[in-house]
Order: C-alpha cells, then sequence, then structure tokens
C-alpha cells in the first residue's frame, strides 16, 4: 500500500510540474487568395475522379470473388 501511495506521488509531482498547453490564437484574418482555394478545389476534384474507376474496380473485384469459384469448378469439368 505503501508504494501505491509514493508512486502516486511521483507522478503527481511529475505531471504537476508539466507545463500547460496554451492554444492558438485566433486573431489572424484568412489572407490567402481566391487562387490558393482553386488550386485546393482542384486538388480535391482531381481525387475524387480517382475515386470513380477504383470503386468501379473493387466491384469487379468482389464480383470475381463471389462467382470466381463456380467459373473455375466448370473449366475444370467437375
Amino acid at each position: 500500500m505503501k508504494t501505491n501511495g509514493k508512486l502516486l506521488l511521483a507522478l503527481t509531482a511529475l505531471l504537476g510540474n508539466a507545463p500547460v498547453a496554451q492554444a492558438a490564437s485566433t486573431n489572424t484574418i484568412y489572407t490567402s487568395g481566391w487562387l490558393v482555394l482553386a488550386f485546393f478545389g482542384f486538388c480535391a476534384l482531381v481525387i475524387a475522379i480517382q475515386l470513380i474507376p477504383a470503386i468501379i474496380m473493387l466491384a469487379g473485384m468482389l464480383k470475381a470473388l463471389v462467382t470466381g469459384k463456380e467459373k473455375a469448378a466448370i473449366r475444370q469439368g467437375k
């Protein structure tokens, strides 16, 4: 029981001296122009367009996984 008390006291002493985290200042105003926003929008558009073939490919792989065993049995003549 004494070791638990000493351990708790040591942890309290160590963590009690930790510096307090300061929040970031919110006084700054967004000053970037519309070109920055257009660039980020273009990047988001490229990523979104790349998702379409990936989803189609995933659907094809899942379909092949489900029906693949039946076709393999037909090919082997079983």
